[in-house]
């Protein structure tokens, strides 16, 4: 039997929150969440998750700024970070995976949604 998935849910909106940590939770993964970058930075300074799900559009620090600052000090390297996101043209998928997402997660979100997510970065397993 396989050990069970961590995940931090990152999201300044309650209810997207809310919707991500129950998706991931019936797929079998224990969630943890934060409201905002800064809150999802000191996190991850304390624990390592195998997926970090970021919202891109929040106040104070996005979660791109948020990716790219988890890169540079070195947090959760064995981590997914996925951009969780409704911001879904070809130009702004090119621009998250610069910054260094793993993978990109277009709301509105469903449980398929995350399912295929999952299965693409391997951690359907």
């Amino acid at each position: 039997m396989s050990t069970q998935k961590y995940a931090l849910v990152v999201d300044d909106n309650d209810v997207n929150r809310l919707l991500a940590e129950r998706l991931l939770s019936k797929l079998g993964w224990r969630v943890d969440s934060a409201e905002d970058g800064l809150a999802a930075l000191e996190w991850m300074r304390g624990h390592c998750a195998d997926l970090v799900l970021l919202d891109i559009s929040m106040p104070g620090m996005s979660g791109d700024e948020v990716c790219r600052a988890a890169r540079a000090e070195g947090l959760c390297q064995g981590s997914k970070l996925v951009a969780y996101t409704a911001h879904a043209m070809p130009e702004e998928k090119a621009q998250f995976l610069a910054a260094g997402f793993d993978g990109i997660l277009t709301k509105p979100i469903s449980k398929t949604h995350i399912a295929e997510l999952l299965a693409s970065l391997g951690l359907d397993r």
